[in-house]
C-alpha cells in the first residue's frame, strides 16, 4: 500500500489507483499532520510514502529513520501526467527490497537500498 503524501497531485493518486494499487492520502486523511506524524503512519502500517518533500531525504539519511521506503519525485508541475504514468511504470515493473529511497523524475530513476 502506498501512503500518499499531502503535496501529491490528485491524477496521480488517482492513476495509481486506476492501476489497481491502494492509496492512502494524507490530504483526504487527515490533512496538516506534520512530516513526523507522516512518517510514523508509513513504518506503522508499512506504507511505501510517496512525496514531493525533501525533506524525507534529510529524514532518511540524516536522522536515519529506520525501514523507511520513500519515492520521492522530481518533475515541473506540467509534467504531472508523465510522473503518474513512469510511477505505475515503476510499481508495476519493479520488486525492490526494502527499505529503498527512490527519486523519480520523468526522465530516470534512481534507487538507493537502506
Amino acid at each position: 500500500m502506498i501512503l500518499a503524501d499531502e503535496n501529491i497531485h490528485g491524477f496521480i493518486i488517482k492513476a495509481l489507483r486506476d492501476a489497481g494499487f491502494v492509496v492512502i492520502s494524507v490530504r483526504e486523511l487527515t490533512a496538516g499532520i506534520k512530516d513526523d506524524a507522516v512518517i510514523q503512519m508509513a513504518l506503522q502500517h508499512q506504507y511505501l510514502l510517496l512525496t514531493e518533500d525533501k525533506d524525507f531525504g534529510e529524514w532518511v539519511f540524516a536522522h536515519h529513520v529506520k525501514d523507511l521506503s520513500v519515492l520521492f519525485l522530481r518533475y515541473s508541475f506540467y509534467e504531472y501526467k508523465e510522473i503518474a504514468q513512469a510511477i505505475v511504470q515503476f510499481l508495476q515493473s519493479k520488486t525492490i527490497e526494502r527499505p529503498y529511497f527512490a527519486t523519480i523524475s520523468t526522465k530516470k530513476i534512481r534507487i538507493r537500498s537502506l
